[in-house]
Parts: C-alpha cells; sequence; structure tokens
C-alpha cells in the first residue's frame, strides 16, 4: 500500500486528478476524490469495489453520448443458434 501510495503522489504532482477506492483509513486530503468501501472478506472485496467504478463508466459514457447498452470493439464471445 505505500507503494501505491507514493506512485500517486508522484502523479498529483504531474498534475493529475485521482480517483481512489480503498478500504484502509486513508487521510482523504492527499487525494482528489477518496470512496471508502466496508472492510469485508478479501476476496469478496473485489466484487465491493467493482461497484463505483461501473458507476462512474455508465455515467462517462452517458455523459460523452455513447450507447451504455451497446458497446464499440466488443468481440462478440457467445454465438447465439
Amino acid at each position: 500500500m505505500d507503494k501505491s501510495i507514493s506512485n500517486l503522489q508522484e502523479v498529483i504532482t504531474r498534475g493529475a486528478k485521482t480517483l481512489v477506492i480503498t478500504n484502509q483509513d486513508l487521510d482523504k486530503n492527499l487525494f482528489t476524490n477518496v470512496f471508502t468501501i466496508p472492510k469485508i472478506h478479501p476476496l469478496l472485496s473485489p466484487i465491493l469495489s467493482i461497484i463505483p467504478l461501473q458507476l462512474l463508466s455508465y455515467y462517462v459514457a452517458k455523459e460523452k453520448g455513447l450507447d451504455v447498452d451497446k458497446p464499440r470493439n466488443l468481440a462478440k464471445s457467445v454465438t447465439v443458434e
């Protein structure tokens, strides 16, 4: 975690805005946006952390005027018979 925070601070000094999703206690003044999720079993944590990212991608696509139900360049993985 210390290396991740160090890397985030480096990109902040270069002018980047940050979005941090964590279940750790962080100083929220260091980053642009911090979303704190509850501490749960480590195997379930990725499932819980993906929800804010899915919502972010949905609203960004909607704001850009893209069709959220038909993403571009998505390879068809299931053949319908």
